[in-house]
């Protein structure tokens, strides 16, 4: 039999390589907690934090892991899986015949647990939502510390170095589905930890309550009850100040107790209003993590994410310009891709760059581009190949017709110019010319499906300026 350090130094050696196969965040979340207890020369024993480690590693890493600890350990070796064993107290048993308590539709019910004889622990709701996980957050620059330190809280609650991890941004950047992230994994990790995730507004709800009804101290031990507790819009305690000196004492019991608070704002710490410098200096105590508008990459995985799940076939040159022109947060991205997904559908269309720009000119600021005539005369010359001394003179060929005829009906789509100047531009024709023009091109449009493939060709070349 190998000798205890012996088998464990060839387990670092299978992190290693294997680490090499996986991404960090997927290391650090299935394969850190893992710890060798027993080799017998065929069965390599892991000890295991719960049993979701070995459904996700035989599901998702099996394939990469088998061939690494059969050239380490030897071909034959097998993995069995320790997972530690759950205790049921007479009191948690006892809790199961309580009705179940509920945080957020009674706030009037807060109890303290502590005066029930027996009883030294309910099970409370976490008011998760099974959408905001890990699984289904879009990755990016923009966020990539919160969701790092995100992940680190997850693994080690109230044992790491940002507690509290202060989250903020601008609304709809993402800020509670890291949070709620935060809470899912912990769960999962550590089914035995209290979650709640609350608004501060319920909170502060649920306070009136309590003070009301005279159950100030019931309402702070419930809280001091809880292992990750999760506060979505922090700022929403300015000028609160009954509300702030709850908190402050749940805050304090938490932090010295070792549990996990996570905040999130729409502001940093320091920009905060009428909010008592006791809390602001806890509030920097950890790590103060900001959200940002998605750049391009981001929007482009966001964009195709989103448009999977909705089970829709985008082209790659739409969602290109979807990524590039809108200018707006994650909420109104995901919102934006609906409508053009839904507009698509109703009206029998097919999705184009033309059809995303008709739709998303009325649902999110798109940045701004000026296209100019001479923009669209270049990209016209350029795809009839036609030089541009050529275009501007009074040769009428039906090629070089034509030509004028498209460059003047793009002009009129998407310049602002009058017909008088967009005539006088493009070979020096009158308004009547370009009137007659773009009702000649909107006719071919509907009647030639060739011309109009072409058509949306140029346009697309147009509006990718």
């Amino acid at each position: 039999m190998m000798q205890m350090d012996r088998y464990t130094q060839v387990w670092q050696d299978c992190l290693d390589r294997l680490r090499l196969s996986i991404t960090e965040e997927e290391f650090v979340k299935w394969f850190n907690p893992i710890r060798p207890i027993d080799y017998d020369g065929s069965i390599l024993r892991l000890r295991v934090p719960n049993e979701s480690f070995v459904s996700s590693i035989e599901k998702r890493y099996i394939n990469i892991l088998l061939p690494i600890v059969s050239e380490l350990y030897g071909s034959d070796t097998k993995l069995k899986y320790a997972v530690p064993r759950r205790t049921q107290s007479a009191a948690e048993a006892s809790s199961s015949q309580l009705p179940k308590f509920s945080t957020p539709t009674d706030t009037a019910n807060i109890k303290n647990p502590f005066v029930i004889p027996g009883l030294r622990r309910i099970n409370i709701d976490p008011q998760l939502n099974m959408n905001y996980t890990f699984e289904n957050h879009i990755e990016g620059e923009c966020n990539r510390l919160a969701r790092s330190a995100g992940m680190a809280v997850a693994v080690t609650p109230g044992n790491n170095a940002f507690n509290p991890l202060y989250i903020y941004g601008d609304s709809g950047l993402g800020k509670t589905h890291i949070a709620q992230a935060i809470g899912h994994e912990v769960r999962q990790r550590h089914p035995e930890l209290q979650v709640l995730y609350v608004s501060m507004n319920k909170f502060q709800a649920q306070f009136q309550t309590a003070y009301k009804n005279g159950e100030i101290t019931d309402f702070i031990h419930f809280y001091q009850m809880v292992d990750v507790l999760i506060i979505d819009d922090i700022q929403e305690l300015t000028g609160k100040t009954g509300t702030q000196n709850a908190f402050f004492n749940i805050f304090n019991h938490l932090q010295l107790a070792g549990k996990q608070l996570i905040l999130t704002s729409d502001k940093p710490p320091v920009e905060l209003k009428d909010i008592e410098q006791r809390l602001l200096t806890r509030f920097k105590w950890g790590l103060s993590a900001n959200l940002n508008l998605p750049d391009y990459e981001t929007k482009v995985k966001i964009i195709r994410a989103k448009a999977q799940r909705l089970g829709a076939n985008i082209p790659e040159e739409v969602v290109a310009y979807l990524a590039e022109n809108i200018s707006a947060n994650v909420r109104e991205i995901e919102g934006a891709l609906s409508s053009l997904i839904a507009n698509a559908s109703f009206l029998n269309r097919k999705i184009t760059i033309s059809l995303a720009k008709d739709i998303l000119k009325v649902y999110v600021k798109l940045t701004q581009r000026e296209i100019t005539i001479d923009h669209i005369v270049k990209v016209v010359c350029d795809y009839f190949d036609i030089d541009l001394d050529t275009f501007n003179s009074s040769k009428r060929t039906r090629d070089v017709a034509q030509a004028r005829q498209v460059a003047m009906y793009l002009a009129k789509q998407h310049t602002k110019s009058p017909l008088t100047v967009i005539g006088s531009s493009i070979g020096g024709r009158n308004h009547a010319t370009v009137l007659h023009s773009c009702k000649a091109v909107a006719d071919m449009i509907d009647t030639d499906k060739q011309f109009k493939a072409q058509m949306e060709e140029i346009e697309k070349l147009v509006l990718s300026k």
